[in-house]
């Protein structure tokens, strides 16, 4: 779960006021849009000492804070082995 809570935290300070927790639209409805995302890429990868390679920048894994989290875990899982 602490992973979830920081992406939420993460996203509060790039979208603040937006519904985004149980959003499964977030880039349809342009809830984030390309800035956002490129601000958001960096705050993952600070917050999560990880690297998000550009083929991980779709709309599958930007969409929900379900695929942002599934996405993070799935990226510090394969730099931990």
């Amino acid at each position: 779960m602490e992973e979830r809570e920081t992406i939420l935290d993460i996203l509060d300070e790039l979208a603040p006021g937006a519904d985004v927790e149980g959003c499964t639209t977030l880039v349809d409805d342009r809830v984030l849009d390309s800035l956002t995302i490129v601000a958001l890429v960096a705050e993952l990868e600070d917050a999560f000492d990880i690297t998000i390679p550009a083929v991980e920048v779709v709309v599958e894994n930007f969409n929900s804070v379900d695929g942002l989290t599934a996405m993070v875990k799935r990226l510090v899982e394969d730099q931990l082995d």
